[in-house]
């Protein structure tokens, strides 16, 4: 399951079952630490979901970003309450590359706002996949 925290919204989504194809599940409004961690949990057992994947604020140079601290801090709880492996992974660029398909998909600014976080998730999983399964052909 790979997660776009935001301060407002949680963009979700989920990997197929081989590990190869990232797509969009939903969006999550925030609601507070132990509702959002409830949701996340609820949502990992119906889909039955073997690890978390966070999007993680990297700066151009690799450094952690000004909200990585934040990710690091929802990455914590989140470890304290489920079993699963948390993994932080790097953001760069989803959320300019989610607008950017949007865009050119002619979805409307209004459309644009509600999907970009699901639509950045997916991004970020996609690209932990990748990474996943090119080591795989690599070893």
């Amino acid at each position: 399951m790979g997660l776009d925290i935001g301060e407002v919204r949680i963009g979700i989504a989920l990997s197929d079952e081989t590990g190869l194809i990232a797509q969009g599940l939903s969006m999550l409004t925030r609601k507070g630490w132990g509702k959002d961690l409830q949701y996340l949990i609820d949502s990992s057992n119906e889909y039955e979901v073997n690890q978390f994947v966070i999007g993680y604020p990297l700066n151009l140079d690799g450094l952690p970003g000004k909200q990585a601290q934040k990710i690091s801090d929802f990455a914590s709880r989140l470890r304290d309450v489920t079993p699963l492996t948390v993994i932080l992974w790097d953001e760069r660029f989803t959320s300019l590359s989610a607008e950017r398909i949007l865009i050119e998909g002619g979805v409307s600014r209004a459309k644009r706002k509600k999907v970009i976080d699901q639509m950045s998730a997916s991004i970020m999983l996609q690209s932990y996949l990748d990474s996943q399964n090119n080591n795989d052909l690599n070893s």
